[in-house]
């Protein structure tokens, strides 16, 4: 076993494991630690805790120390110096002609360097901004281009569901989602309907996805052949979350239908899925382990 406190570095950012050292802290505590990138304050997400070696990829980093009165003043005034570095970039941005969108600026704690956030539609020359940057603010400078849903989380929002950005307020980090999931779900593949304000797929298609798959495996297809309690038929209707299924009856000379549940019906012949896999259910996405965070700060 290893103890280990959990530190993030952004309000919703991941979960960063470093070895306590001695220190005992609580959530929301601020503290001090040893990053690849130099000395960071952070904030304690997970408390003390012993956790399987496992999990966790040694060696870890030391955490320094809790955060004291100057280490909170300092980080106050690293917000303030992140504004004014704000209005110079978009400045320098300006001179230059670049086509870039500035996102966030961020002072290292120790003010060892400046990272500069932004977006862009292609690959941009900033070697003559980065100068410009750097003989304003004589220190080590770092330009990052990120992409959309990056840009989503750091400046937040209203989704169109009327709720702050899921992204911005407590998804750590992104989970893969496809076009797939949507259709299985029985949504419109509209862009403008699954489509977050970052213009890509929404987050939350994700969440429910294995309670689909887990439906999708008990519940007839559309075109299945079933022994219905009235007669034998064809599925031409799934409601998967209710489990009900319109019929059509062989039988029936007028075309009429029954609505049946699920459990009371037998397959005879199951209708193939799209793309004539045959019978076989689709795999199940294995869940990320809660141990699988970095060690450290990239």
């Amino acid at each position: 076993m290893a103890e280990i406190i959990g530190v993030r570095f952004k309000e919703v950012g991941k979960i960063y494991y470093f070895d306590p050292d001695g220190v005992t802290a609580k959530n929301g505590d601020q503290v001090i630690v040893e990053t690849s990138r130099g000395v960071e304050c952070g904030i304690v997400a997970i408390a003390n805790r012993q956790v399987d070696d496992d999990s966790v990829i040694k060696p870890l980093k030391k955490v320094v120390r809790l955060a004291s009165a100057e280490d909170k003043a300092k980080m106050a005034d690293n917000r303030a110096k992140e504004k004014r570095a704000y209005k110079v970039a978009l400045e320098k941005i300006a001179a230059n002609k670049l086509d870039m969108k500035l996102v966030d600026v961020e002072y290292t704690f120790d003010n060892s360097k400046i990272l500069f956030y932004f977006t862009a539609d292609g690959r941009v020359d900033f070697r003559e901004l980065v100068k410009d940057l750097a003989s304003v603010f004589r220190t080590r400078i770092e330009l990052r281009q990120i992409g959309v849903r990056d840009e989503a989380k750091m400046l937040g929002g209203l989704g169109i569901c009327g709720k702050p950005f899921c992204c911005a307020t407590f998804l750590g980090e992104f989970q893969p989602v496809s076009i797939k999931m949507a259709k299985e779900q029985g949504l419109s593949l509209n862009p403008t309907k699954i489509s977050g304000t970052c213009g890509r797929l929404m987050c939350c298609l994700k969440y429910e996805q294995e309670a689909y798959e887990d439906l999708l495996r008990t519940t007839p297809r559309v075109g299945a052949q079933v022994q219905a309690p009235d007669g034998r038929g064809r599925v031409t209707e799934v409601s998967l979350l209710t489990g009900n299924l319109k019929v059509h009856l062989e039988d029936s000379p007028d075309g009429a239908y029954v609505v049946v549940n699920k459990r009371d019906v037998k397959v005879l012949r199951d209708a193939l899925p799209k793309g004539g896999r045959g019978d076989r259910p689709p795999r199940r996405q294995e869940p990320e382990s809660p141990g699988a965070q970095p060690a450290e700060k990239a």
